[in-house]
């Protein structure tokens, strides 16, 4: 029996090391197709309904170019606007509706929790294209994908995750995943914006090296990889909580003056002014190639939950 067919991917804390080290290999199997040097037809007559409460440009449109890349189609809605929301109808008959028309439902939604009641009502499987501030398995998967690929390896390398920790869900899934394979974390944020109390007691008994600063410029010559997240103004309950944070980190090319030459830089994006456009052009850019990685890490997904090895 496949354990991968029909699973739910609602949260990267439901996967151990061995589940993330599956669809990494797969994911690196389909690059080709990915890429468009090969062509499959492996989700030839699957559908995926794409349920998306939430603005997305990266997640919505990889998700639909790996469906359609591996010969599916897909159907749904990128807002709530025009929808039987509107009117009233719950999550919980939404998605009773959605699983009659489809074979896999993928969903973000503003409320933490939600893919997982999703789950709860649907026979289909659901993938979390991110909740709230929860989790965003996907994401992750396609950072350590990068990670991975860019690096040689997770393990070993020493990962600084910069600026808006408290309500960024790419942040909070990545450290858990992290802490799988022994990778050495340093936490980087202003005060109002530090990891939830939680997330670090979790990561401190997983037994990693556990660090945290509120300077940029204390971890740059340490780290491997720079992850760097946007302070999200929609998280912000308070205006005021925002404004004084907005601007709290800048990498650009005098900071880099003291990294490592391999140093690699990511952003789950978008970015507003966290990330100088002129780092773009040097080698530690990565932020472009991470986001393209959603499209063969989805893939190899898909063809998971769905029964179907590519």
């Amino acid at each position: 029996m496949d354990p991968w067919k029909g699973r739910d991917i609602l949260s990267i804390r439901d996967f151990s090391r061995a589940d993330i080290e599956s669809v990494l290999e797969a994911a690196r199997k389909a690059m080709p197709i990915a890429q468009g040097a090969k062509t499959s037809r492996s989700l030839d007559g699957k559908v995926l309904s794409a349920m998306f409460f939430e603005p997305s440009t990266r997640t919505r449109l990889s998700f639909e170019s790996a469906m359609q890349r591996l010969g599916g189609r897909v159907i749904g809605f990128a807002s709530p606007e025009g929808t039987s929301i509107q009117k009233g109808e719950t999550l919980a008959d939404t998605v009773r509706m959605v699983e009659s028309y489809s074979d896999v439902i993928v969903l973000r939604h503003p409320q933490e929790g939600a893919a997982r009641l999703a789950a709860d009502f649907s026979s289909r499987p659901v993938i979390n294209a991110g909740d709230g501030a929860g989790q965003h398995p996907t994401q992750t998967l396609q950072d350590l994908y990068t990670i991975w690929e860019g690096r040689g390896a997770i393990e070993g390398q020493t990962i600084a995750l910069v600026g808006d920790l408290k309500y960024g869900r790419t942040v909070h899934s990545l450290a858990f995943a992290l802490a799988l394979f022994g990778a050495p974390l340093i936490l980087v944020s202003p005060p109002e914006l530090e990891m939830p109390w939680e997330i670090v007691e979790g990561l401190k008994e997983t037994g990693i090296p556990l660090q945290a600063t509120h300077r940029l410029e204390d971890v740059v010559r340490a780290a491997d990889v720079l992850y760097v997240t946007r302070i999200q103004k929609e998280r912000f309950p308070d205006p005021q909580e925002y404004s004084r944070v907005a601007d709290s980190y800048r990498v650009d090319l005098p900071l880099l003056r003291e990294a490592k030459k391999d140093l690699m830089i990511m952003h789950p994006l978008p970015r507003v002014a966290e990330i100088d456009p002129a780092v773009d052009a040097t080698s530690h850019a990565a932020y472009f190639r991470q986001a393209f990685n959603g499209v063969p890490v989805r893939m190899a997904l898909l063809e998971m939950v769905l029964g179907v090895r590519g």
